[in-house]
């Protein structure tokens, strides 16, 4: 099978649809999340706080985006595994991108302010890391966030059923 009929295959599937919706959900979310950081930073406010306020901007559409659309969950929320696992996950790319966007804003101090060269380099770190966690958090989603069962749960339900079934066969 060729690369172009693999393509084409991975398309028209249900992982093809979903990845196509984490694509744009998280186009909407990187967008909502770099207005909010540039205008925080012209504003001066420090590169921490643009970055926390800038994913906090971009983590609500796409958490919802992520949930309805491209995993198509509804009803109940399992906190457990996704209001947690969401955190985690976005706790450490945030993480990354605060230490990113701080870096960078250290080492282009000295460029003069007025030119919006220092806006866009910083901007542009925030960005790329948003671009490199893609995969990794489309993984976290997929298999563990929005999985749709709890395997936990599952685990745990099956250690109780081979213990209830174990003792129901003991002889007295």
């Amino acid at each position: 099978m060729s690369l172009r009929d693999r393509f084409h295959r991975l398309r028209h599937s249900a992982l093809g649809v979903r990845i196509t919706r984490y694509a744009l959900g998280s186009v909407v979310a990187l967008l909502t999340s770099v207005v909010v950081f540039a205008l925080l930073y012209v504003a001066g406010v420090g590169t921490t706080v643009d970055s926390i306020a800038a994913f906090v901007a971009g983590a609500v559409p796409n958490w919802v985006l992520n949930r309805r659309w491209a995993w198509r969950l509804k009803g109940r929320v399992d906190f457990g595994r996704e209001i947690v696992g969401y955190i985690v996950v976005s706790v450490l790319a945030l993480v990354a991108s605060s230490l990113a966007t701080g870096l960078t804003n250290h080492f282009v101090r000295s460029l003069p302010a007025h030119h919006g060269i220092r806006v866009a380099l910083v901007t542009a770190s925030y960005v790329l890391v948003q671009v490199l966690l893609f995969v990794a958090k489309f993984i976290a989603y997929e298999h563990w966030v929005f999985y749709g069962r709890s395997r936990l749960r599952a685990a745990l339900r099956s250690r109780h059923q081979v213990w209830s079934a174990a003792r129901a066969n003991r002889t007295p």
